[in-house]
């Protein structure tokens, strides 16, 4: 890339805010143009489902960089805009409003959008999402009236918003089709610590249900019919059953896609000129059992856009970051390195008389440690991602079940 090139970076999101910086930060000189969809400039989206929503963060705060930042850096952003085509002949990128831009390289950061739920009613109000910042200050005001609350979906945001809604006085029911919480991307242990804790705190569970309709008097919902029959009150539902990565366009220019938009090692998609990081990329992983993993993680995100950077300024290397995750859900603080599904053997250890409460599960596959899942446990999670992304040797069950075993001592040794 020379000093006349341009980069465009479709999508404004992490992974997309990440690539503009890092470009910077490589010492890439040429043009740096940033389409967001939002009318706002790019912020993170994790607060949105913890402190932004519990009212304990202000909306400037959010942001990744004041507007001076863009300015400074020469970066170009787009806001409230999206592109609508790509003439990967042309090497052009067409916007919504008719601008044209031309490019020597397109880095696609399209994100995912939220699973819709394909019941009747699903249009009625006081049933939401939660995806943008619009969104958390719709809930917001919705949670300071309390109420009877309904969460369709127990994963990561469903939970988190079920712990503030119970923090702030709402009654909540969690409906869940699988038989626990977190079940896609949990061990049984950890999803059971988390399903009494929550229940210790008023939240109820209703698992094995799906939502077959939702009803209401008029205009808004009144109630979530299961499959099963039974009937559930509600003043509001929060839907969060997963996410649809955007490849829409990526596939109407003719690139390869599935469950995203299928990249190499180096993050590029079959057109060596346009590259896909963040939520809408499958890649290849190396921790990942099937070889090839779509990623919705802050951490993913930054660590694919500073992965193009270091390609498109002439230092490539290929993707291969430890994945991890957390989500904070009330006192709780989830922690994951690497990706612990599928494993066939677990080791738990608890804390220890004195210690603070929490644990942390150790999993294995096939006699190898290949993640840890840890709660209040901040030490662990650190030390295991240290001994995971290095990629020797790991303890065996046996070792990590021993009462004297210390993951800390074991590294050293």
């Amino acid at each position: 890339m020379t000093r006349a090139s341009t980069v465009v970076i479709a999508g404004a999101g992490q992974a997309g805010f990440q690539a503009a910086a890092s470009l910077r930060e490589r010492g890439f000189e040429g043009r740096v143009v940033l389409v967001g969809d939002e009318p706002t400039l790019p912020y993170q989206h994790p607060p949105l489902s913890k402190t932004y929503l519990m009212g304990k963060m202000e909306r400037a705060a959010l942001r990744f960089r004041p507007e001076a930042f863009f300015v400074d850096h020469d970066i170009e952003y787009r806001a409230g805009s999206r592109i609508e085509k790509i003439d990967r002949s042309a090497k052009q990128v067409g916007l919504q409003g008719g601008e044209v831009i031309g490019y020597d390289h397109l880095i696609l950061a399209l994100g995912a959008r939220n699973r819709p739920l394909p019941v009747p009613g699903f249009e009625l109000d006081g049933v939401v999402q939660l995806r943008t910042v619009d969104d958390a200050d719709a809930l917001r005001g919705c949670l300071d009236k309390g109420g009877r609350i309904v969460v369709i979906g127990a994963g990561f945001i469903g939970l988190e918003f079920a712990s503030v809604a119970a923090e702030r006085g709402a009654d909540v029911t969690v409906i869940e089709a699988a038989d626990r919480p977190m079940a896609r991307v949990l061990s049984k242990e950890m999803s059971e610590y988390f399903r009494a804790a929550h229940e210790a705190n008023g939240i109820r569970f209703v698992f094995g249900a799906t939502a077959a309709k939702l009803t209401g008097g008029g205009p808004r919902v009144e109630a979530v019919e299961a499959g099963d029959g039974q009937r559930f009150p509600a003043d509001l539902v929060l839907v969060g059953i997963g996410v649809i990565p955007n490849t829409e366009i990526a596939a109407q220019a003719g690139l390869a896609t599935g469950n995203g938009i299928i990249v190499n090692e180096h993050l590029t998609t079959d057109d060596p000129s346009i590259s896909a990081i963040g939520d809408c990329a499958l890649h290849p992983n190396p921790y990942a059992a099937s070889g090839m993993i779509r990623l919705e993680s802050v951490q993913g995100a930054v660590d694919q856009a500073r992965c193009v950077a270091d390609c498109l300024t002439g230092h490539p290397a290929p993707y291969q970051s430890l994945p991890w995750f957390w989500s904070e859900q009330g006192a709780l603080k989830l922690q994951i390195a690497g990706l612990t599904q599928p494993h066939d053997q677990i080791v738990v250890r608890k804390a220890a008389q004195g210690e603070k409460e929490g644990m942390s599960v150790f999993c294995f596959r096939s006699g190898r440690l290949i993640g840890v899942e840890s709660v209040n446990r901040p030490l662990d999670h650190v030390l295991a991602r240290k001994l995971l992304a290095a990629g020797g040797e790991t303890p065996t069950p046996e070792q990590v079940a021993s009462p004297e075993f210390e993951l800390k001592s074991w590294i050293k040794a």
